[in-house]
């Protein structure tokens, strides 16, 4: 049962918490927030707490920039103790000084899409995959470690951060269904079990705060750039998705291919056939298009299948008995997105294919990164963009995305990625100055 005000109170009392700290996210997903005596609390859920919006990324204007941040309870969760003092974190909703939903905040752009969701009967569960990097530091890219894929250890330094962050997240209420390395050595994933789709993103989150918070502390630095090392796997945030009518699937059919239901197609086709001009928000970064290219297990082409690895879309296997396990898998998110927007957007994509009555083309089974360009084009496989900027252009011409994000979220969006793609632009790279300099 979700915790109300009375009960976060009690706790904070019970359990002697000293600080509480008020998160919300900006428009690019990166966590702010401030922290108050636990005493203030009452009054915080009371009347909310003022901040000036104007200095967040994708916020308020100056003349409008004063916002109140209201707490909600049911996302109460004690942080792991430091030793000197305990504290606690709540998300909030971000409003008006005269308490109306602010637009330009994430959380409320997902809970207008949950809330269409709703009116059709549907809750949207999401179980994301978000893999990571450990380096010595934040100033370059040495590895901690030469595993690969699965590759097991009891003390290499890797596995035993990726250890203690379990134990953090756990002692969070964030339950771990499981960890592993990842392909590209030095690349870790923490497996976060699925939920609704705003308990996910939260979760997102604090997973992502947790384990820069945990490497930080033993002298090491984690990261979620999409792709920090040339000729390695990049990052990605595997996304698996379903939708629910009460206790029951919507997503599975035991007629259907590969067992989904004509709701799950629709969903999947309409996945696909947005899935272009939704890719800037999925991979906000330039960097992710480093990420997204043949030949490093990224999805490039818009395609679906079983069991090819090179699809856009998988359908994973369901054992007998497990028919709520049934999900479609997107795998172009990374995990530098903004989920409130990432989770938003996919939603709506979704919806429409099932509002539109859209069927998907014919899964394809063989590995498309070694099919020739022609073969690809005669059987109507396109490619995702393969910059920011070309990404962007499409999102700017997406009526679906703009009413995803709404106005203010789209505007101020766009406007933030193409100033980054400006500034990526007129930048003269290492790549540039070793190519040319010695020849020019």
């Amino acid at each position: 049962m979700a915790l109300d005000h009375e009960g976060v109170l009690r706790i904070v009392h019970d359990q002697k918490i000293d600080i509480i700290r008020l998160w919300f996210a900006d428009i690019l997903g990166g966590i702010k927030g401030f922290a108050f005596p636990a005493r203030e609390l009452k009054d915080a859920f009371a009347e909310g707490m003022g901040f000036d919006g104007s200095s967040v990324e994708g916020f308020a204007r100056i003349h409008e920039s004063d916002l109140m941040a209201h707490p909600d309870p049911s996302s109460f969760a004690i942080f792991p103790s430091n030793g000197e003092y305990k504290s606690a974190r709540m998300f909030c909703d971000l409003k008006a000084p005269d308490k109306s939903p602010y637009p330009g905040d994430p959380r409320y752009v997902l809970r207008r899409n949950l809330e269409k969701a709703a009116k059709l009967g549907y809750t949207f569960f999401v179980g994301p995959e978000l893999e990571f990097f450990y380096f010595k530091n934040s100033q370059g890219t040495e590895i901690l470690d030469q595993g690969g894929y699965f590759d097991s250890s009891i003390n290499e330094t890797g596995t035993v951060l990726r250890k203690n962050t379990i134990f953090a997240l756990e002692e969070m209420g964030i339950p771990v269904e499981y960890s592993h390395h990842e392909v590209a050595p030095s690349q870790h994933e923490i497996d976060l079990r699925f939920d609704t789709a705003l308990v996910m993103a939260e979760r997102c989150l604090t997973y992502r705060f947790i384990v820069k918070e945990v490497a930080r502390k033993q002298g090491y630095y984690a990261t979620f750039m999409p792709k920090p090392i040339f000729g390695e796997n990049g990052s990605g945030m595997h996304t698996h998705m379903s939708l629910f009518k009460g206790d029951r699937n919507s997503f599975f059919d035991p007629d259907g291919t590969y067992y989904l239901s004509k709701t799950a197609m629709s969903y999947m086709a309409g996945t696909l056939k947005y899935v272009r001009e939704m890719t800037s928000v999925l991979n906000q970064t330039v960097n992710s298009y480093k990420r997204l290219v043949p030949g490093y297990e990224a999805p490039v082409y818009l395609s679906w299948g079983q069991m090819n690895r090179s699809a856009l879309v998988r359908v994973p296997r369901i054992r007998v008995g497990k028919e709520k396990s049934t999900r479609i898998e997107l795998r172009s998110p990374d995990p530098a997105t903004n989920p409130y927007l990432a989770f938003s957007v996919v939603l709506a994509a979704g919806l429409k294919g099932i509002e539109e009555g859209l069927t998907p083309p014919e899964p394809i089974e063989e590995d498309i990164y070694h099919m020739t360009e022609a073969e690809r084009e005669s059987r109507g496989i396109a490619s995702l963009p393969g910059s920011l900027k070309e990404a962007i252009d499409l999102t700017a011409g997406s009526s679906l995305v703009r009413e995803a994000l709404g106005d203010h979220v789209f505007e101020k969006f766009i406007e933030n990625k193409l100033i980054e793609w400006d500034d990526y632009r007129m930048s003269v790279t290492d790549y540039e100055l070793k190519r040319y300099l010695p020849n020019l």
